[in-house]
């Protein structure tokens, strides 16, 4: 009896597109990874689809074009994530005036839980448009992305104590904008 093949590993997959610039493993990597990128950028942009999917497009893009600057140290998806924030981060600098809606928590997806929050959707959403673009990053990295507070420091580029200090600032903010609720 015939085994089926392995599904090859990130790490194989970009050592074929290095080494043959194999194109169909780039697609593989894609096809993997795009959508918790897609995700990602859908709550940091507020849900809005058409500009997390041009901003996933770029990311794809920025990360082919740079593949070999991956030095294996992180999860390749943890690279993609900083990447994707880099690009996001670079369309809000043009904007920094118009802060972008909240990201939209579907029914079902792996919005924000916080623990020591219980918050209704909507109340959620129009707190989460306060927070400034590395507070809910942040926030959508560690809690919706479920990354380690290591994890997430290495993606935004900044030390782990700067993390935790977004993540607690963006909690302390949504607990002060939620008890305003009525």
């Amino acid at each position: 009896m015939a085994s089926l093949p392995e599904t090859p590993t990130d790490a194989e997959l970009i050592t074929r597109v290095l080494l043959r610039d194999d194109r169909r493993a780039f697609g593989e990597l894609v096809a993997r990874h795009q959508t918790a990128v897609r995700g990602l950028l859908r709550r940091l942009t507020g849900g809005d689809l058409a500009q997390a999917d041009d901003l996933a497009q770029e990311t794809f893009l920025r990360a082919y074009r740079g593949l070999r600057g991956y030095r294996g140290g992180a999860k390749f998806s943890s690279w993609l994530y900083r990447i994707a924030c880099n690009v996001f981060f670079s369309r809000d600098r043009g904007s920094r005036d118009a802060l972008p809606e909240p990201p939209a928590l579907e029914a079902g997806s792996a919005g924000l839980a916080l623990p020591d929050l219980v918050l209704e959707r909507h109340d959620l959403e129009k707190a989460l448009a306060l927070l400034k673009p590395r507070e809910r990053a942040a926030l959508v990295l560690t809690y919706a992305n479920e990354l380690t507070h290591e994890e997430a420091a290495v993606v935004l580029d900044c030390p782990v104590g700067t993390l935790k200090t977004h993540v607690a600032r963006a909690k302390e903010k949504l607990r002060r904008q939620l008890e305003e609720v009525p």
